[in-house]
């Protein structure tokens, strides 16, 4: 039953998903607010989608910790799932993005229609520098910028793999830093077809005011992150044995990365 019905809601999802986006295109010429009222849409149907098909739910903690006005979202990344999500927080938001997904046809248009922060990983250090310029550039404007800070999809229970780019960009910023702890990889996991019935919890943790030494708000966010992350996990876990066989103990878990 698992099977059949991850199969139907990767058929129904991914093209519902293609469909939405290909004839929701013109969006683009009404700009970037156009291109997040589709994503938001996208987002919606998602919900809705999975918990019709796949009985999966959602539920959303500390709503209230998100505040007005410019700011930083520092996410934990297990998922595409979270990338779709969290466009529901951020009214004018832009994401720190690889280069590549500006490359899919339509979907990458859009990202660059929406001024969406590209970063060519290719260029190392210098990529970093630009991608800064541009984060305070948009967070003088108003806007909210979401990072996850790994840089990647994580599988629950990895190890952590903190990048020092969120620590930048909170430093020439000069605005909050909103943590975000999920536990969406145990019923959306990367690089796996099975969507597991169940509730994604996400929790916005109470902001990281602006200020603080580098060093110490990376080694802050990051304790933070996980600590809510994994207590989000292993909730789920506690009150689902046929979920926690499907991800054992850290030490039979492999941690690589995309």
């Amino acid at each position: 039953m698992l099977f059949l019905r991850s199969l139907a809601f990767n058929i129904v999802f991914f093209t519902t998903l293609t469909l939405v986006v290909v004839l929701g295109a013109p969006v683009m010429f009404f700009g970037r607010h156009g291109v997040f009222a589709l994503a938001r849409t996208c987002a919606r149907i998602t919900f809705w989608l999975q918990k019709v098909i796949c009985g999966v739910h959602v539920e959303f903690r500390g709503v209230e910790h998100v505040p007005k006005g410019a700011f930083i979202m520092a996410a934990k990344h297990q998922s595409f799932w979270e990338t779709q999500a969290l466009t529901l927080f951020a009214p004018d938001y832009s994401f720190l993005l690889k280069r590549e997904l500006t490359w899919i046809p339509i979907y990458g248009w859009m990202l660059i229609r929406s001024e969406q922060i590209v970063v060519d990983r290719a260029r190392g250090s210098s990529a970093l520098i630009q991608a800064v310029r541009k984060s305070r550039a948009l967070l003088e404007q108003g806007r909210q910028i979401i990072v996850f800070p790994e840089g990647t999809r994580r599988a629950v229970r990895a190890p952590p793999s903190y990048k020092p780019g969120v620590a930048a960009i909170y430093g020439a910023g000069n605005v909050a830093c909103v943590p975000v702890a999920l536990n969406a990889g145990l019923f959306w996991p990367r690089r796996q077809f099975l969507r597991r019935p169940g509730t994604i919890v996400v929790e916005f943790l109470p902001p990281i005011a602006p200020g603080m030494d580098r060093k110490a708000f990376m080694r802050l966010l990051a304790d933070q992150i996980e600590t809510a992350s994994n207590r989000l996990a292993e909730e789920a876990l506690a009150r689902d044995p046929e979920l926690a066989k499907a991800f054992p103990l850290p030490s039979q878990t492999e941690s690589d990365e995309d």
